[in-house]
């Protein structure tokens, strides 16, 4: 069926592979357990290296409903209609077994959770490359639910599910997997969709997931960003265990300083961490009409991208200037110390005949 439906898809022609059983069990060492890189409720995830030398990520469902087999060809279609640069790739699919698998791009360095709670790591991430992360996200988020082919909720937005590559530009992955999984209303309530600590407060009273759902876990993306702290810890006092409630109140009550992370505040940078935290604040609001569409969200984290590269600019010019004049004025000053005052000379400047007047007239 889904042979049949891909050459219609002229966009999934381009990028979308059917594997064969024999080419994705070679690729895993017969999905070797040496080769597992995750699992979750979704299932297991390998690393695999095909023929052509090529790494890719080769996720395995555990649930397999042959009931749902054209839901899933119909999400496999959207998914290869997806092109975003902070998406994951999907490369292609292989429906030889009663479980799906799924063929993904391998993204080499790890995951921004890794990059935050991992000690050796937690250094290499600047403030400007955290933003640079957070406006990136957005922007795929945003992708998702307003321009792919059918609205796409991801449904577990997490820093273990922001994949970094080499120069740390985000792709975001996992995105639409729950898809893959056939619910019903009953499933709805018993099978939980997401990660504790990023699911909004809602879901827990209706078990439904929206788009607004997402943006929860994006703020609390973005409280994680800030802080650098889990989301949930059982080592932190009981009113500061749940990250989202914890940022929330501090922002309230205007003691951000009190919880960011050291490697990111530097001093100077105070306002625009203050703006970033506000944003996550409205993120976070317990009413998922209150939270704002991940198109605002997009666009109000580039702003102050651009914003932030500007202020950045401007600082390195004054340094740059100051340095230059004090360099002007020691060069002149020196020079005279050296060889004697002389009005005449042609190496003095201006700026070198001033002070050493400055100085005469002090003597």
């Amino acid at each position: 069926m889904l042979q049949q439906r891909l050459p219609n898809q002229t966009r999934s022609m381009e990028t979308t592979k059917v594997f064969s059983t024999d080419k994705l069990e070679k690729a895993t060492d017969n999905y070797n357990k040496s080769r597992v890189i995750g699992q979750g409720g979704y299932g297991v995830v390998y690393k695999g290296i095909l023929l052509d030398n090529r790494v890719v990520v080769i996720k395995k469902s555990k649930i397999g409903d042959q009931s749902q087999i054209e839901q899933f060809i119909n999400e496999v279609i959207v998914l290869t209609q997806i092109n975003h640069r902070n998406v994951v790739k999907l490369l292609g699919c292989c429906l030889e077994i009663e479980v799906p698998l799924l063929v993904y791009e391998f993204i080499t360095n790890g995951t921004l959770s890794d990059h935050l709670h991992d000690k050796s790591q937690c250094s290499l991430l600047s403030w400007d490359k955290h933003l640079r992360i957070a406006s990136e996200t957005a922007g795929a988020l945003a992708y998702l639910h307003y321009e792919a082919s059918m609205p796409i909720i991801h449904r577990d937005v997490k820093t273990a599910n922001i994949l970094l590559d080499d120069n740390h530009i985000a792709k975001v992955s996992d995105f639409g997997a729950s898809r893959l999984v056939p619910l019903d209303q009953t499933q709805l309530t018993t099978l939980v969709q997401g990660t504790l600590g990023y699911l909004e407060p809602e879901y827990f009273h209706t078990s439904h997931l929206t788009e607004r759902s997402d943006v929860y876990s994006f703020g609390v993306v973005l409280a994680e960003l800030l802080t650098g702290k889990k989301v949930i810890s059982l080592d932190r006092p009981e009113s500061e265990r749940n990250l989202a409630t914890y940022f929330v109140s501090t922002v309230k009550e205007d003691r951000l300083v009190e919880v960011l992370d050291d490697n990111i505040h530097n001093g100077s940078n105070i306002e625009e961490l203050k703006k970033v935290a506000n944003v996550a604040k409205r993120c976070l609001s317990v009413k998922g009409d209150d939270r704002p569409t991940m198109k605002k969200l997009a666009v109000e984290l580039d702003g102050l991208r651009v914003q932030g590269k500007q202020v950045g600019k401007e600082a390195n010019l004054n340094t740059e200037k100051s340095e230059y004049l004090l360099s002007a004025s020691t060069h002149s000053l020196s020079i005279d110390v050296g060889v004697g005052y002389s009005s005449t000379s042609s190496t003095i400047d201006s700026m070198g005949n001033q002070a050493l007047k400055s100085t005469d007239d002090g003597r």
